[in-house]
């Protein structure tokens, strides 16, 4: 953004400011005035609906009243904030917080770091516009605007708060003036698509805030906030949460994967959320809204997908859809993972799949669609751990035969008896080998992409979801059992022809 167009964005910003502010204000009595300014000092949903009614657009939600109330009850916080793309946390960190301390007097000196000095100076710029215009302010507060300390990046009011806008990794050592030292840090928005993919500099800039700027701070006030959607495996602020344990973390999904209800239901609404996902890509809305970062993969790589034009059906010797069963069906539960997968010349092909954090029914509901749409020559072998098998189970499973008038024959697997890291990590061979192919018509199918997102997380110590790789170990080790060993005759699964008793009529 070059000077010109900031300081247009100053001058509109300063416009809707004032004018969302500029009233003709009831007469009050001064006792009135000092209840009616006890409230707004602590209240903060009040706060936001008097002074900035400019964003107040929607009623603040509960999750940014508390961490309001956090930071007021605690002077020498360290927050990491991972709200998702959209509710607001730059406002919130970088302005609304700021102005209710300074109308209770708990804030004397304030650092925003931006990325870069101009992204910062942009960000101070929202605070320096509500001192310079809000009039509700002003009626209540006197005058702020002191010349000669009124410039771009940098102000000192006239009740003596200072704000200063700082470039990631300059020195902070300016920053003390005289016996002033700052006592409330933003740093917001510090990742962008280089950083992210440099983790030396990333570890530089977490050295910088920890033996630089933090430093900077002393007394009884020192007040950190780390505003940052965690949208990328590695971030600054992860490395920050890492080395802290002991900071507080405030994270905050946009939307439930499953029902898609907003966190800030009074702004947004879950089928605003749903054209997101379809505008975007559901990974990347998930990394940017939800905080569900793609993952780059450490053993299973994305270079290792191979993506072809599926043979016919027909031609596969054995196809076999393996279901890792789940329960719960909410945002934090297991997913339910129906993946299907084919041999054909002693090769193992991905066709299709079910990966979606929903109640079980759902993924049967999914393998009786998926059986209707087959050709009556082909086969398809149903299967899941005998473990996960009770009576529910068997009563949905009865109820989407009657009503799809499909039978699944769903065949009970016996649990393995290996560890599920060493059974998943056993297909990296098949991968190096170019053994495994994925049918090109699902690279943007969301179960597919959730599969391989959950494929690229599995590691050592991991702690992603696993579903879709189990499944599909336990769907390839089946069809193994159908290769022919090297020098010797083929095992033959025979022919299939579609059994129309199949059919529930």
């Amino acid at each position: 953004m070059t000077t010109k167009e900031q300081q247009k964005r100053f001058q509109e910003q300063s416009a809707l400011i004032y004018q969302s502010t500029h009233e003709r204000f009831v007469k009050e009595t001064a006792k009135e005035k000092q209840v009616r300014l006890q409230r707004l000092k602590v209240d903060v949903r009040y706060f936001v609906e008097y002074y900035l009614p400019h964003y107040a657009s929607a009623e603040s939600a509960d999750f940014q009243i508390h961490l309001a109330n956090y930071v007021n009850k605690h002077p020498t916080c360290k927050i990491i904030i991972r709200w998702g793309r959209g509710l607001a946390k730059s406002v919130w960190s970088d302005v609304i917080i700021p102005l209710w301390l300074w109308v209770q007097e708990d804030i004397n000196y304030m650092v925003i770091v931006g990325n870069n000095l101009d992204k910062a100076k942009i960000l101070l710029s929202d605070l320096q516009a509500e001192f310079a215009n809000n009039q509700r302010l002003i009626n209540d507060f006197g005058e702020q605007v002191q010349h000669g300390s009124w410039e771009e990046g940098y102000f000192r009011c006239k009740n003596g708060f200072t704000a200063k806008a700082l470039g990631m990794g300059q020195s902070p050592r300016g920053l003390r003036m005289q016996a002033q030292r700052p006592d409330y840090i933003a740093c917001d928005d510090l990742e962008d698509k280089d950083i992210v993919r440099n983790p030396m500099r990333q570890d530089q800039i977490v050295e910088w805030i920890e033996q630089d700027l933090l430093p900077t701070m002393d007394g009884k006030r020192r007040r950190y906030l780390h505003p940052n959607n965690n949208y990328a495996p590695r971030t600054i602020q992860e490395e920050l949460r890492l080395r802290h344990p002991d900071w507080k973390v405030s994270e905050v999904a946009a939307y439930d994967n499953v029902t898609y209800q907003p966190a800030w239901a009074s702004k947004y609404t879950p089928e605003y959320y749903k054209e997101v996902e379809k505008e975007v890509g559901l990974l990347a809305a998930r990394a940017e809204y939800n905080n569900q970062p793609h993952l780059a993969g450490k053993i299973f790589k994305p270079e290792q997908i191979q993506w072809v034009k599926l043979p016919r059906l027909d031609y596969f010797k054995l196809i076999v859809g393996f279901w890792d069963v789940a329960y719960a069906g909410t945002s934090t539960s297991d997913y339910n993972a129906v993946r299907v997968w084919g041999l054909w010349k002693n090769n193992f092909y991905y066709i299709d799949s079910f990966v979606v954090q929903s109640k079980m029914k759902a993924a049967i509901e999914w393998m009786a669609e998926f059986e209707k749409e087959l050709p009556d020559n082909v086969v398809v072998h149903w299967r899941f751990e005998s473990q996960f098998w009770n009576g529910e189970v068997q009563r949905s499973i009865s109820e989407v035969e009657q009503n799809y008038g499909v039978r699944l024959n769903l065949s009970k697997s016996e649990a393995p008896r290996t560890k599920k890291i060493d059974r998943i990590l056993s297909l990296q061979p098949k991968y190096q080998n170019g053994r495994i192919y994925y049918n090109a018509d699902k690279q943007a199918h969301n179960s597919t992409l959730i599969g391989l997102q959950q494929l690229y997380g599995i590691e050592p110590n991991y702690r992603t979801h696993d579903d879709a790789p189990d499944a599909d170990e336990q769907a390839i080790y089946f069809l193994s059992k159908y290769i022919a060993p090297v020098g010797g005759s083929e095992v033959r699964s025979g022919k299939f022809r579609r059994d129309n008793s199949r059919r529930i009529r």
